[in-house]
């Protein structure tokens, strides 16, 4: 990980400073290469990993982390959820080429404050950079407009009401679940190891009480309503 020391004050006020969490050296390059022509924006680190990505936010404490999801060890959206919970003056702005529903919501969930895609316009990246870092919320076109058809849609209650006992994650597992996934299939979709999905299956049965996967599989079916088809 490399880390420049914080500016110093009398710097320019709207100046952002931003740390860059990408495994692609070329990206990482890329971003550099932008960023060192925009005025107002000054990159204060880099980080190869989730772990990384975590202590350049406490250390540096940029304003805006551009964070990508698939990275060595620690994943970017796990990455996110601790720069929140730890850095809550860090705002995260997930660049990558994800654009599934599930890696959009999980990363949402996760605290993120936009998503852009990779192949995004330079302009858009640097109007997103600046939205986030000005405490907005900002998306690519194209996810923006799911996202709008997603909650314009009339549903019922949130599916954390049906099982307030269980943690988001263990949620997202449990409908993987409910959905046919195999514990491979989930540690997949949801980035981590397998042996984090299977203690993640185990907490849910024993939360919810069942003998065994298929019972969890049937009451998180059970519990959805006819037509809800909540992305995951």
């Amino acid at each position: 990980m490399e880390a420049k020391e914080p500016e110093r004050s009398g710097q320019p006020a709207k100046r952002l400073r931003i740390g860059v969490a990408d495994d692609h050296p070329l990206f990482r390059h890329g971003v550099r290469t932008l960023l060192s022509t925009t005025p107002d924006m000054d990159i204060v680190g880099e980080a190869v990993s989730g772990d990384e990505a975590v202590e350049l936010a406490v250390s540096a404490k940029p304003d805006v982390m551009l964070m990508d999801i698939r990275m060595p060890g620690t994943n970017g959206i796990e990455a996110t959820r601790r720069i929140v919970a730890s850095v809550p003056g860090v705002q995260v702005l997930i660049l990558t080429m994800f654009q599934d529903d599930t890696s959009v919501f999980t990363a949402m969930r996760a605290g993120a404050r936009g998503y852009v895609l990779k192949d995004a316009e330079k302009d858009e990246l640097l109007r997103a950079i600046r939205a986030v870092g000005s405490g907005e919320a900002i998306f690519s076109p194209d996810i923006a407009s799911r996202m709008i058809d997603y909650f314009a849609a009339t549903r019922p209650a949130a599916r954390e009401e049906r099982f307030p006992e269980l943690t988001v994650r263990e949620r997202e597992v449990l409908y993987l679940m409910a959905e046919g996934a195999t514990n491979a299939r989930i540690a997949e979709k949801l980035e981590l190891s397998g042996k984090t999905v299977a203690n993640y299956v185990t907490n849910i049965l024993n939360k919810l009480q069942v003998a065994d996967r298929h019972e969890a599989m049937r009451l998180a079916r059970e519990s959805r309503p006819s037509g809800d088809a909540e992305p995951l």
